[in-house]
């Protein structure tokens, strides 16, 4: 065994003690009942998900109950393959922590109809959120830009729920989106196009993904209520 793969081994089981050390969340602060969500990653396998092939990605691997994406150069990413992700009226959770590196590590592609935006988290140097793209002005440089610090070894919980007339989303109970979208042209950045229509991708950073759920917005809702 060569000294570089001591390393990766030994880095390999200190993430793998990292992910184990905390134990799955229940039904979080999004208030909502479970019974009501979809569950996308069983915390066991890849099954109905798939790693995307962007040239140059890390490894991607199931560990102590998370989809652990590794530093890549420059993109690591799983992409949902089961065909059956809704376009519209929903809401969606992914759960996620930065392990290594500088740069967003979950950054979440979801559908908005027949278009695709991406919810950026921590990009740009690792603390830029916002969606990329909006009247083709980045997450950097349009008005949902904001800035959060993100601490390594911390689950942030990502919420994101798109209608006929917005996109919302939330980092654990802190709203961080709220943007019309009638009228406004929504697109995600060419790097992203592998995880239409919906996934979950690191740059350069290492990240894990857990809880990924789904749900149908009420009636109420959808009406923005």
């Amino acid at each position: 065994m060569t000294m570089r793969s001591r390393v990766a081994t030994v880095g390999t089981i200190l993430l793998t003690l990292a992910l184990a050390a905390e134990p799955l969340t229940g039904g979080g602060a999004d208030g909502k009942d479970r019974a009501a969500w979809k569950t996308l990653c069983d915390g066991k396998s890849l099954t109905g998900w798939k790693a995307v092939n962007f040239g140059g990605e890390g490894e991607v691997v199931v560990k102590g109950g998370a989809v652990l994406l590794e530093q890549g150069n420059d993109m690591t990413g799983i992409v949902y393959a089961r065909g059956d992700f809704p376009k519209m009226d929903y809401e969606v959770v992914v759960e996620a922590k930065k392990l290594e590196g500088s740069d967003f590590f979950c950054t979440t592609t979801f559908p908005v109809g027949d278009t695709h935006c991406s919810l950026v988290t921590g990009g740009w140097g690792g603390s830029v959120v916002g969606l990329s793209t909006i009247d083709f002005r980045d997450a950097s440089e349009n008005d949902t830009t904001t800035y959060q610090d993100f601490k390594r070894d911390q689950w942030y919980r990502f919420r994101i729920r798109v209608t006929k007339e917005r996109i919302a989303a939330w980092i654990d109970d802190k709203q961080v989106v709220d943007v019309a979208t009638p009228g406004k042209k929504l697109s995600i950045r060419s790097e992203c196009d592998l995880c239409r229509p919906f996934g979950v991708a690191s740059w350069r950073t290492t990240g894990a993904v857990r809880d990924v759920r789904v749900r149908p917005l009420t009636t109420a809702e959808k009406q923005g209520k």
